[in-house]
């Protein structure tokens, strides 16, 4: 078995060191050849994994992400629509993506286990133009929100998140969407739009909870205009998935989505800078194989 091994850009210091030794001898040991990827910038690592899927073409047993979810959002742009699986060890902050897979969270070894045992199976993954997302594509307050908590080094996980919610909010006023869901126009004022293809984004928030990766659809998560107080108790029940019962909160299903927004916004995918609205989403089915346990 022949894999290629894209570690993220923490993988070479520290524990994350360590990891890597590991995953790479636990690799080796079940006879497995291991081509590591890895470039100076998460360009030229995607440039790298473009190039190694190429020349392996047939050969390659598995793309095995070593990192978070930016580390598979960069992946999934090489993988989506094709038949190469994807396996992801755990090392980022947020993990959702491997949080919505099942996947071990803090156990690199078991991680690289469900690999080596083989299973896979197909899910979908979002499409706007020629880019990709497997979690939840994030506009408004929520962008917002990401782009604030990407750029703290304290605290981790969802606390990150919270922490980004108290530094927004004071100054964050509601935003105007057209929307088209699945060809039906409506206009409507917002905190946010989320386009969810996962339960996960944040560290482990279920804006999305009950969302499937295997039904063919997406779900347009939206929050109403509410004041700061009111938004502020909302984002602790999205921890648990409560909020879905909340009358602020409102879900539609679709195919495809057209979103545009009054300011523009930037848009966040997998925790990624995804891009500027007017965007359309489409739900692509079984455009991804993935290692799961």
């Amino acid at each position: 078995m022949r894999y290629l091994l894209l570690p993220g850009p923490r993988s070479g210091r520290g524990r994350s060191a360590d990891v890597l030794a590991g995953v790479r001898d636990r690799l080796a040991r079940s006879g497995a050849t291991v081509q590591v990827v890895h470039g100076e910038t998460p360009e030229a690592t995607a440039a790298g994994l473009r190039t190694a899927l190429d020349v392996g073409r047939g050969s390659i047993a598995g793309v095995i992400v070593l990192g978070g979810d930016g580390m598979v959002h960069l992946a999934v742009q090489a993988l989506g629509g094709t038949v190469v699986p994807l396996g992801i060890i755990p090392l980022g902050s947020g993990n959702d993506s491997a949080r919505a897979l099942g996947l071990p969270l803090t156990d690199a070894a078991a991680a690289t286990d469900v690999i080596l045992a083989g299973s896979t199976r197909r899910v979908d993954l979002a499409r706007a133009g020629d880019r990709w997302f497997l979690t939840i594509l994030a506009t408004g307050f929520d962008a917002v929100v990401t782009e604030r908590g990407n750029g703290l080094a304290w605290p981790r996980n969802n606390l990150r998140y919270t922490a980004a919610v108290l530094l927004e909010l004071p100054r964050f006023t509601p935003i105007r969407y057209t929307l088209s869901l699945d060809g039906v126009e409506q206009t409507r004022e917002a905190m946010f739009v989320s386009v969810a293809n996962t339960d996960y984004f944040g560290g482990g928030m279920r804006i999305a909870a009950g969302a499937s990766f295997d039904d063919g659809m997406l779900d347009v998560c939206l929050v109403k205009p509410v004041s700061r107080l009111t938004l502020l108790r909302f984002f602790p029940t999205v921890n648990d998935g409560s909020h879905v019962d909340n009358p602020i909160f409102e879900r539609v299903r679709a195919r495809s989505v057209t979103i545009s927004a009054t300011p523009s916004v930037t848009t966040y995918a997998d925790g990624e800078r995804f891009g500027e609205l007017p965007m359309t989403i489409e739900a692509v089915p079984a455009a991804l194989s993935v290692y799961v346990p």
